[in-house]
């Protein structure tokens, strides 16, 4: 059986179980399976894509810019990567505001949080973590690291642009220094590098055949926590989020890939199905990016140093899922609160959603503290959080698959024939 299939069974079986379960929440051993053999198992897996993560992301880093550089493109890599980041997210926050202008899905809601399992801990955690935010203006400054090694460290709790930052700097020293070399030798901690990175890709083939089975736990433990009740309060708000993703996706995502990447949307999501499996189970970007470049390299048969490059990037900084669940949430809460928004505030949402999204720490939930900020500068109020974290743990696991996804269409948009054939020809002048 193809390895897709037996996540999708693992999947629905966690949602189809943990939801039977839910209702047995209050016996011993149908706990104790929970909490000592799913949650294990799907914490396990996790870690274990957690733990290459860091030296995936540097060591992929510096061989893409490196790469890159030989060839005299990073500068055009970046930028379009930029571009179509930033283009790819406008129309995924405008098509969540448009939704909630239209649907309305805060008007005549009953604010009542009692059937959420929500405790004041994490409504004060997150509120902590939005006083807490950093500046623009420190913000910009922090992206270079003092200590790189501090900065790895952190990189899974926020300082992931810290060490992409030192990555691409030391990427593109290494070529400068080989430049410098007589000879243009080949730098050997470049193979270093390189053999770093396809051990990062033995650990993630070795973590895949417990995937599966992590799935399962993972799901179930969700499905077993909430059930489906929680979204009765809030099936209109649940709804305009997934249908804007929908949109995102097999709408914009796909006349990108038509137009731009001249290739069939069908063919591409096709080739993308195991990995969008992974996003949606793990709700993080960070974790599916060992994922996200295998299947780039293998079954998209992109460009390894352009792909590299921007899916690293991409996992922290192209949260096209994120900012529509931020834009939507933000005025979902605005309708409940009577909180009448003006053209003008609801611009300022806009933008602040584009570059929140593009802030954003690629892990569960990390989209939370950024939603509080975006609410607090529009007037709405900061405990309105309360209303949607019952039901975030499942928008997350959709928002993510939006986020993986997108990161692969924009790795495809910006390896283009063009850029094959500016590529060729650096080539050709070097030789």
């Amino acid at each position: 059986m193809n390895s897709h299939y037996k996540l999708l069974i693992g999947l629905i079986a966690g949602i189809v179980l943990g939801t039977l379960g839910h209702s047995y929440q209050g016996v011993v051993w149908v706990a104790s399976i929970n909490e000592y053999v799913m949650a294990p198992v799907g914490q396990i897996f996790l870690r274990l894509l957690f733990m290459v993560v860091v030296p995936m992301v540097f060591s992929a880093l510096v061989l893409g810019v490196y790469d890159l550089a030989k060839h005299q493109g990073v500068g055009k890599i970046a930028s379009k990567t930029l571009f179509y980041t930033v283009i790819a997210s406008t129309f995924s926050v405008l098509i969540g505001i448009g939704l909630v202008n239209f649907f309305k899905p805060g008007e005549g809601f009953k604010v009542d949080t009692s059937i959420l399992a929500i405790s004041q801990s994490n409504i004060d955690s997150i509120q902590a973590n939005a006083k807490n935010a950093k500046t623009f203006a420190q913000a910009m400054v922090e992206v270079i690291p003092k200590n790189p090694l501090e900065a790895a460290v952190k990189a899974l709790d926020g300082e992931m642009l810290a060490l992409m930052f030192c990555a691409l700097f030391f990427g593109y020293a290494f070529f400068l220094y080989q430049k410098s070399s007589e000879g243009l030798k080949e730098l050997k901690i470049m193979a270093i590098f390189d053999e770093i990175f396809q051990a990062c890709l033995k650990i993630v083939e070795f973590a895949m055949k417990i995937a599966p089975y992590a799935v399962f736990g993972i799901v179930f433990g969700t499905a077993f926590k909430f059930g489906l009740s929680i979204f009765e309060s809030l099936f209109y708000f649940t709804a305009v989020v997934v249908a804007g993703l929908l949109i995102q996706q097999f709408v914009v995502y796909s006349l990108m890939l038509k137009f731009i990447a001249k290739r069939s949307p069908w063919k591409f999501f096709s080739d993308c199905k195991e990995v969008m499996l992974y996003a949606f189970s793990t709700s993080s970007s960070n974790a599916c990016l060992p994922k996200s470049i295998e299947t780039a390299e293998h079954k998209l048969k992109l460009t390894p140093s352009i792909s590299r490059f921007v899916l690293t990037v991409g996992a922290t900084a192209n949260q096209n899922g994120t900012a529509l669940f931020e834009g939507v949430t933000v005025l979902f809460l605005a309708q409940v609160f009577h909180v009448d928004l003006s053209i003008a505030q609801q611009f300022q949402v806009v933008l602040m959603c584009i570059i929140a999204g593009i802030g954003t720490a690629g892990v569960p939930g990390g989209s939370l503290p950024m939603i509080m900020i975006i609410m607090n500068g529009v007037g709405i109020p900061g405990e309105g959080i309360a209303l949607i974290l019952g039901v975030d743990r499942f928008l997350d696991m959709c928002r993510t698959t939006l986020n993986v996804s997108g990161d692969l269409v924009i790795a495809a948009l910006v390896d283009d024939k063009k850029t094959h054939l500016a590529m060729e020809t650096k080539d050709q002048v070097l030789v």
